[in-house]
């Protein structure tokens, strides 16, 4: 061997060094991840049997319950209603789509809900719900089911009197005899004599009031109904 041959033999070497040095950490490499899979091998061993060992546990304890073919007769149901289950899923989805959409607007609506019921509190609404729910319990506390039986009896009547009383001519009629009374000043009120009292009869406008008033009364007995006796034959006194 020659002077010249010595270099060229160090760097094959140096070369073959290296690549042994990179087998050996291969090498090394490959240990450890056989360690680690015989590490992972036996904790999913000793998993394995814990869950079996769980899973026997439960199932003695459902199989007084659970017949071996019932899986079978469940498997086949499964396979039988998979188009159910596909659009069981599907509406599944549309309903989770429809409350993603709907949830914003229920918000507004709760929150708009929230500003109008404040409002209504503002103006009073409720305040006069409370009076008109203290009212309702005085009439109750106040009146029996008998009363409240005989004015539903009678509520046409009431009515039809109420709309008779809210007609232009008779809410004028009362307006001015309202207006009339509270001119009257009875502390200053003049005495008539019979002579003065006839005297003013004899005028106009006392002989049209006094027309009224017996046209009025005419027209009322006439319709007043007879009044039924009040005693019957077993109520009525003894001679």
């Amino acid at each position: 061997m020659n002077a010249t041959d010595a270099p060229a033999l160090a760097e094959r070497l140096d070369a073959l060094d290296r690549k042994l040095d990179l087998v050996l950490a291969e090498i090394e490499e490959v240990r450890r991840i056989r360690r680690e899979v015989e590490e992972l091998k036996e904790d999913l061993t000793r998993v394995g049997k814990d869950l079996f060992q769980t899973a026997v546990t439960e199932l003695d304890q459902v199989a007084p319950f659970v017949d071996t073919g019932d899986f079978s007769a469940l498997a086949k149901r499964l396979i039988r209603n998979v188009n159910t289950l596909n659009e069981l899923l599907v509406q599944l989805e549309s309903a989770r789509e429809f409350i993603a959409d709907a949830t914003p607007l229920g918000r507004q609506l709760f929150s708009d809900g929230l500003a109008k019921m404040d409002e209504l509190d503002r103006k009073g609404y409720f305040a006069m719900a409370r009076e008109v729910q203290r009212a309702f319990d005085q009439v109750v506390a106040n009146f029996t089911v008998e009363d409240v039986r005989l004015l539903g009896d009678n509520l046409v009547a009431i009515l039809q009197t109420v709309k008779n009383l809210t007609q232009p001519e008779m809410l004028q009629a009362i307006n001015n005899a309202t207006e009339i009374y509270k001119k009257l000043d009875f502390d200053s009120m003049e005495e008539f004599t019979l002579w003065r009292a006839f005297k003013e009869v004899n005028k106009p406008e006392m002989r049209r009031g006094l027309g009224f008033l017996i046209v009025f009364l005419r027209n009322l007995s006439a319709h007043t109904p007879a009044v039924r006796p009040a005693l019957t034959r077993a109520t009525a006194p003894a001679p």
